[in-house]
Formats: C-alpha cells, structure tokens, sequence
C-alpha cells in the first residue's frame, strides 16, 4: 500500500497552499489589517468560509506549522549525539528539503509576525509551543525529565540562537539561513567561545 496521499488529500492541500499563497501576497501588497478574509477569498477563487475551514483565524493564515518534520528529524537524529548536535542534524535535513518559494515565503511570514502587533501574541504562544516540544524531545532523547534544568537550559540556548538568527534573517531575506544555522549550532556546541585575535 502506498504512503502517497489520496487525490483528496492532495486537493486540500493544494487549496490550503493556494489560500495561503494569495493572502501574503495580499498581506504584502496592502498591509495585514487592510486586508479582508473575503479579498483572500476571492483572489484564491474560494468562498470565504473555505478560508476559515482551512485557517480559523486571520492569524492562523501568516502561522504555519512546520514543526512536525522537525520532530520526526530529532527524532531519528543518532542516539550518541548530544542535544545541540541532534537539533543541528535535525535542522539542517529540513531546511535541505525546503523550495526556494518556501524560503521567501517562511521570511515573508516572519517579517509579518515581527512587524504586525495583532500577530505578536499567537505567533508568542507558536513559539512557546516550540519551545516546549523541543525541550521535551529532547528529555527523552536524555532519558531526562523535561522539568530538569539541564533539558531547559539546553532547549534555551537552542532557542536562543535560532531566534537570533530569525531576527538578523528576517532584516536580510538574502541572508544563508540554513548555513548560518549550521554555523551558530556549531558555535553553541563548542561552548561559544569569542576569539580576541
């Protein structure tokens, strides 16, 4: 049996992919609050109560979530490396898999949620939700507790870096995101030395 999603799976992502497309390109050109769920909705040739059965909320279309190919990456990420190594491999190989277009599109949603307030609080809490299945993920990679301050002191540099790096990305969308990643995990686990030289 194939693994491959049926024709009405594809459909509905397709459709949910083509709402979404249409509603930052609108976001884009006329600004988050000047644009209505019935303007997505027409653009992307869909009644607006198609829009909210896929995105229940006009923040849930800037939102995405990416998370799930991150765990299933930790997850699968050799036992014998340690927290930041498993992460950096785990980043990497999703980031690898991800188009050109949903490079642009991941930086055109995140200049939204850094620059629009109405956005602040449900990305604050997406980012929350992160955080705290990164850190249990890694428990159980431990054998540890989540509650243990090492898993949360670990799971904070991690996040610590990436949202540095989410920043400096989101004001230079030319910036090489997945190298740079690559680089300041690799800074982490060395222990972050600062050369003087």
């Amino acid at each position: 049996m194939s693994d491959r999603p049926g024709l009405r799976e594809r459909k509905k992502a397709k459709t949910r992919a083509l709402i979404q497309k249409e509603a930052l390109r609108l976001f884009r050109d006329q600004g988050y609050t000047a644009t209505t769920v019935e303007q997505i909705a027409e653009a992307a040739e869909v009644a607006p109560s198609t829009v909210f059965r896929y995105f229940p909320t006009k923040e849930d279309l800037v939102l995405v979530d990416q998370f799930p190919p991150f765990v299933e990456a930790l997850r699968a990420a050799p036992s014998e490396l340690n927290p930041v190594q498993a992460v950096r491999v785990a980043m990497l190989e999703v980031m690898a898999t991800q188009t050109a277009e949903e490079r642009v599109d991941s930086v055109e949603r995140e200049k939204l949620m850094l620059t629009v307030p109405e956005l602040w609080a449900a990305s604050l809490e997406n980012i929350r939700g992160v955080i705290t299945t990164m850190r249990d993920e890694l428990a159980a990679r431990e054998g540890l507790d989540p509650g243990d301050p090492r898993i949360r002191n670990v799971t904070g540099a991690i996040a610590g870096v990436m949202f540095a790096l989410w920043f400096d990305w989101v004001k230079d969308p030319a910036l090489d995101a997945v190298g740079e990643f690559d680089k300041a995990l690799a800074h982490l686990d060395a222990g972050l030395p600062i050369s003087r030289e």
